[in-house]
């Protein structure tokens, strides 16, 4: 298997500007634990096999029990996230695949129950990020180790 290009080598402007939005993520205040959750179930989503392993990895150098990073997938269904995490898995996943549904009025609030305006932009913006990495990932290519 060979990655199609290294995009970052190619086009360093194009990399400039993503790392202005992880920048921007990083000041914004979001914790860096719910972040990474955001990265890795969307990168679950969106099938880049590269960030979901570099995202659970991360997790793992954070605390994050193997168990949790693999229950992401079914976390409907387990007990290991609390509300807050499961607000923003929820937002995440209807952010991500928008096109399907948009972002409910349901989920919309409880987010917001946890979160106020600003911080709702914030996740929102976390989420665009992460989605515009998974779209450079696979349409190059890229798959965990491509680099070494």
């Amino acid at each position: 298997m060979e990655a199609r290009m290294n995009y970052a080598n190619v086009n360093p402007e194009a990399v400039k500007a993503m790392l202005g939005l992880e920048q921007f993520i990083q000041n914004s205040g979001l914790d860096r634990k719910l972040y990474e959750w955001i990265k890795l179930r969307a990168s679950q989503i969106n099938g880049c096999s590269y960030c979901v392993d570099m995202h659970a990895k991360d997790l793992l150098k954070m605390g994050e029990s193997m168990e949790k990073i693999t229950l992401l997938t079914v976390w409907h269904e387990v007990p290991h996230f609390s509300e807050e995490e499961r607000a923003v898995l929820e937002l995440t996943e209807h952010a991500t695949k928008l096109s399907e549904a948009g972002i409910p009025r349901a989920v919309y609030d409880r987010v917001r129950t946890h979160f106020g305006e600003k911080q709702f932009i914030d996740l929102i913006m976390a989420i665009n990020t992460i989605n515009a990495w998974n779209r450079i990932g696979v349409s190059t290519g890229l798959y965990p180790g491509c680099f070494n």
